[in-house]
């Protein structure tokens, strides 16, 4: 317990840190991890590996699928399967190919195995560096896709591989039905939960149950998956985007920023957690060498160079392959524009949370009792991937982004955002006219109401007014600040007050907090 409530503190501390180092959190909580493993005073970690999916998987996918939607999947399901699906096959063959060629004694289906659970990059880690270090949103989005799918068709590989391991029998029809199964009973699952969960939040109605309801479902989804032969990965994710479409709801703004500060909360925590589990396994890794360590760590950087490489050879083509099939009809999807665009890509493929569940949760026996051939060694080089992949290219990525000059597309960003307030300001004095010819209203209020239209637009983009406009906005805004300064001290000084009759003999806490809440909420408008 000690030790959790350690990796939740250093989970929140990180994200400042790494803010003011100009390093990626998640690879500062997998350093700590490591030095937290190597230090005497802290115990080995024993989790079954059986829970380290079900557990850490399901609320980072869920948080992950918050940042997107399902138009950008469908605007880039070209990319997506060329990285996501293509790609994750590509991987797990060749690693495969050289295991089992440079590891005595691993039989092909151990070496699959092997291939699988380093195959994919992990959604976490590179969304969250990726964020971190500013790249192009069409990259984020890109990779965001690619970390949330890959998760699914390797999981399902290394799932065929370890069974033909375990039974000592493979049976290619047997498999693909598996794969087939896997996917259309996850979809199902995804899209009934996501459908009962809307029923649930219609019924709750209060925002913190709906909240709560948000926090049990993605664990739902995953283990009712699993549990039906299902991709747990695939539910969740058909489960978040199914609501994300379905819930949006335009004028539940207590339920939206609750919801969102929540997410963050847990987003932050569950990803610290994640990443410094990984860096305290380490000192149980390294347990099973017996000696072996040099033996190792040759097989780990054979590996390494071969997962690195095989991303870089592919995902050349693979661009060049996306530019030639876009065309001016696809101009929603996001794909890499230069070729600095494409080696921060590749350098960005990080492996993290997915591997190390994949790579604990083997079996130690197969069907006939004797020991899985090769644990050791698929441990061993798996972890080797994972601290060659996620240290060193985590570490080493805001600075190639640096070198290559990749940056943001603010151009584009400010475009979208000058387009929005203009839509949202028509939007507002459009609803005034409806307002203005149905109930008669004095003519100072009137004027005022259009001012307040126009200047919603204003708010969110200065640049969509003239220069006069802009002034008069501007003089109109410092009049606003003062007057809502001015609101602000005297919430501030009713707020005080309210808190301070909690102490008082006969004030009833729950009153008291009931009046709080309300002068919190005119404190959001």
């Amino acid at each position: 317990m000690a030790l959790l409530l350690l990796l939740l503190l250093g989970a929140v501390v990180t994200v400042p840190l790494g803010e003011r180092l100009g390093l990626p959190a998640p690879v500062l909580m997998t350093l700590a991890g490591i030095g937290m493993a190597f230090a005497s005073f802290v115990p080995d970690v024993d989790i079954p590996p059986e829970i380290i999916l079900p557990a850490l998987l399901p609320p980072l996918l869920y948080a992950s699928v918050q940042r997107t939607s399902w138009r950008q999947f469908a605007a880039n399901k070209r990319p997506i399967f060329l990285l996501a699906v293509a790609l994750v096959f590509v991987t797990t063959a060749a690693v495969a190919a050289v295991a089992d060629a440079i590891v005595p004694g691993l039989p092909i289906a151990a070496a699959v195995a092997l291939g699988a659970l380093v195959a994919p990059p992990d959604p976490v880690a590179a969304t969250a560096v990726a964020g971190s270090v500013g790249l192009p949103r069409r990259l984020v989005s890109i990779l965001e896709g690619e970390g949330l799918f890959n998760d699914v068709t390797a999981i399902v590989l290394y799932h065929v591989a370890i069974a033909a391991a375990v039974s000592g029998t493979f049976s290619l029809p047997e498999a693909f039905g598996l794969l087939v199964l896997s996917a259309v009973v996850a979809v199902a699952v995804g899209l009934l939960l996501g459908w009962l969960t809307i029923k649930l939040m219609g019924l709750l109605g209060d925002a913190t149950l709906q909240v709560g309801l948000t926090l049990l479902v993605p664990f739902v989804s995953y283990v009712l998956a699993e549990e039906l032969m299902g991709s747990g990965v695939l539910a969740v994710l058909t489960t978040a985007l199914f609501l994300a479409e379905h819930t949006a709801d335009a004028d539940d703004v207590l339920g939206r920023l609750t919801g969102r500060s929540f997410w963050e909360i847990v987003d932050t925590l569950v990803t610290g957690v994640a990443f410094g589990l990984i860096g305290l396994e380490l000192h149980s890794v390294f347990g099973t060498a017996d000696g072996r360590e040099l033996e190792l760590v040759g097989w780990g950087l054979a590996v390494v160079a071969v997962v690195v490489g095989v991303r870089l050879l592919w995902l050349l083509p693979a661009t060049w392959l996306a530019k030639r099939l876009h065309t001016r009809r696809d101009y929603s999807e996001e794909i890499p524009t230069s070729w600095r665009e494409t080696v921060v890509m590749w350098w960005a493929g990080m492996r993290g949370v997915a591997s190390v569940a994949l790579a604990l949760a083997i079996p130690l026996e197969t069907d006939d009792g004797k020991p899985f051939p090769g644990r050791d060694e698929i441990v061993f080089i798996a972890f080797a991937v994972i601290m060659a992949t996620l240290v060193f290219q985590g570490l080493t990525l805001p600075w190639l982004v640096r070198r290559l000059g990749v940056r943001a597309d603010t151009d584009a960003e400010q475009a979208l955002e000058r387009e929005l307030a203009i839509r949202a300001a028509k939007a507002a004095k459009h609803r005034l006219k409806e307002i203005e010819d149905t109930e008669d209203l004095p003519e100072d209020v009137l004027e005022r109401l259009q001012r307040a239209a126009y200047d919603i637009g204003a708010r969110i983009s200065p640049d969509m007014v003239d220069e006069e406009r802009r002034e008069a906005y501007a003089q109109r805004a410092e009049r606003f600040k003062a007057v809502g300064r001015v609101q602000r001290e005297l919430l501030s000084a009713a707020r005080h007050e309210v808190l301070s009759a909690r102490s008082e003999p006969g004030a009833d806490p729950e009153v008291v907090d009931r009046v709080l809440r309300y002068l919190d909420v005119r404190s959001l408008h």
